[in-house]
């Protein structure tokens, strides 16, 4: 190989890095992406096996809507669930999605119970790596929000512990586990089994 050969292969390299890692950085966000409509697909058709309750997948973020509307008139009761699944060990919400999700509860007034709930799923594989994952057991909790706090971004973390988020720090925010109308697997907790 020539100097010459060698100097245009030299300059080329950084601009293919470039472009797969463009394209590696697209993959990964399309997999995340697909990983939340799973979730809220399930949690959609969860809410509609059960006889008095309806749910619907409301569309993007970008549209201002919370991802799941599920209504029961039978039990007088209305969700606004923000659905968040992943492969890490904590899940953030930012506050502008808590902020939408209350603001549709609290239009429909006529409901006698109006909760805003956050569904998070940690999946069944924790990411340690560029697309290396190692084995854990999956876990669900539903966090309801409780309107005597502050809106401010949270996170939820795989033990099911939820923190508020105010310029980089931690601060612990207790929020009550939702018991939810359909059935759901047992989950160990730092502090006790229990089925929730």
């Amino acid at each position: 190989m020539t100097s010459i050969e060698q100097s245009v292969l030299n300059s080329m390299e950084p601009k293919l890095r470039k472009k797969n890692s463009k394209k590696t950085n697209q993959r990964i966000a399309r997999t995340r992406r697909q990983r939340g409509y799973n979730w809220e697909d399930t949690l959609v058709k969860r809410f509609n096996a059960l006889e008095g309750w309806k749910a619907f997948r409301l569309g993007s973020p970008s549209v201002g809507l919370p991802d799941i509307l599920a209504v029961s008139t039978k039990e007088n009761t209305i969700y606004t669930i923000e659905a968040k699944s992943g492969t890490n060990t904590t899940l953030r919400v930012p506050f502008d999605q808590i902020q939408r999700c209350l603001k549709w509860i609290h239009t429909f007034e006529l409901y006698q119970t109006r909760k805003m709930i956050v569904a998070f799923k940690f999946s069944s594989k924790k990411r340690i790596g560029t697309g290396k994952y190692e084995h854990r057991e999956l876990r669900e909790f539903f966090k309801i929000w409780d309107e005597r706090y502050p809106v401010t971004d949270f996170i939820c973390t795989y033990e099911g512990d939820t923190y508020a988020m105010s310029e980089g720090k931690r601060s612990p925010l207790k929020l009550e586990e939702g018991i939810m109308p359909f059935i759901k697997k047992q989950v160990l907790t730092k502090s006790n089994t229990s089925l929730i």
